[in-house]
């Protein structure tokens, strides 16, 4: 159904390069595209029925001043926002979407990853399968559009990176206790994120 646009190369690095790249020559903006690397994305789904999933990926700001992801858009939902997960009062874990963007500190990683930050898709348009992919376009405030492209990875397991396919030192990539989350606020379905 889908298919990667831009090749593996060194990840979804090249891709995202290309992308920015292309941006750059068409509106003018220099540098500040090349800033942004996106690196291992992938995204799922709890199954063929769910009405919501997620895409996670670390994002890399190569550039000397800050940034931020401020949205995101795709075809396979309805509605597409920038969540994370938050304790309440008694220590339960509630999602929500993130108010203002993303920061990305200058020279910084930042993982998108379950369990924590992640781009939410609600009202799947058609389920996720594994192996398919799909555009996914990340709007920043400084660098602008980058579309990538994400491939389903439904057996990828929670903390779970793609290590042969980029470098990032020896980040906690963390675990949470998904059993004690409350994703009642939102339809997200069935979603096992």
């Amino acid at each position: 159904m889908f298919s990667n646009t831009f090749g593996r190369r060194g990840g979804q690095t090249f891709g995202a390069r290309l992308a920015g790249a292309s941006m750059a020559l068409m509106f003018g903006a220099g540098a500040a595209l090349a800033d942004i690397e996106v690196h291992d994305p992938y995204a799922r789904s709890s199954g063929p029925a769910a009405k919501a999933g997620a895409a996670f990926m670390m994002i890399e700001n190569t550039g000397d001043s800050a940034d931020r992801l401020i949205g995101a858009s795709a075809d396979i939902a309805k509605r597409v926002e920038l969540h994370t997960h938050v304790a309440d009062a008694n220590g339960v874990m509630k999602m929500r979407e993130v108010e203002g963007g993303i920061e990305l500190p200058a020279g910084a990683m930042v993982a998108l990853k379950r369990g924590g930050l992640h781009v939410m898709f609600m009202g799947l348009t058609g389920p996720m399968v594994q192996g398919e992919s799909f555009p996914l376009t990340l709007t920043f405030e400084q660098a602008g559009e980058v579309e990538i492209e994400v491939p389903v990875d439904l057996e990828r397991k929670p903390g779970a990176m793609s290590h042969g396919k980029m470098d990032h030192g020896h980040k906690d990539h963390g675990k949470m206790d998904h059993d004690k989350m409350d994703h009642d606020h939102k339809d997200h379905g069935k979603m096992d994120h």
